[in-house]
């Protein structure tokens, strides 16, 4: 009986591991190697599998909205990064004749950003920053099944202890332009 017990206690220690899915497992792997100037990169079902050695693609086969929350989460869970917005330009554009239900997207979207710094470059951009960027940097892109055009997700994580503005003054500081100089 008490190897039986035993093993059931082996059992349950392991169910939290195998209770996520892969993508959240990956995210939650990859997150603390993560700092600033990778990407994650919450995308519809359409965005390119890119070739790029250092870009990362995994099928979550989830709404876009549910990855986006487990990721903020995380991200906003970790001591260490924070995310920058950007979202593609076209979003604001498309017409919901032609896209039924990205009104009701664009206002969740919002929603679930409310608070964090966003803007808006041109898809294209984006993905070409990607592919530079990836040559150095890590980038994990996570498809889902959003099937509205220009719902890419892009998270530029920064540093959560250490802002810009405090880099700012420490390269005024290095110079002699700033307090602290000698």
């Amino acid at each position: 009986m008490r190897m039986l017990l035993g093993f059931i206690a082996m059992i349950m220690a392991t169910l939290p591991v195998y209770a996520q899915e892969g993508w959240q497992q990956k995210v939650n792997e990859e997150l603390p190697l993560m700092g600033h100037r990778n990407w994650i990169v919450v995308v519809d079902s359409a965005y390119p599998l890119q070739s790029t050695p250092g870009v990362e693609t995994i099928d979550t086969r989830q709404d876009q909205l549910v990855v986006l929350d487990f990721v903020l989460h995380a991200i906003n869970n970790s001591q260490h990064v924070r995310p920058v917005v950007h979202t593609d330009t076209e979003l604001q554009y498309v017409p919901e004749k032609e896209a039924p239900g990205i009104g009701e997207y664009r206002q969740q979207l919002k929603n679930r950003l409310g608070g964090l710094p966003v803007d808006s470059i041109l898809h294209q951009k984006l993905i070409d920053q990607l592919n530079e960027l990836s040559k150095t940097f890590h980038v994990l892109i996570l498809k889902t099944t959003m099937t509205i055009p220009y719902t890419s997700v892009f998270l530029q994580l920064d540093c959560k202890y250490w802002s810009a503005d405090s880099e700012e003054k420490l390269r005024r500081t290095m110079k002699g332009e700033g307090p602290g100089s000698h």
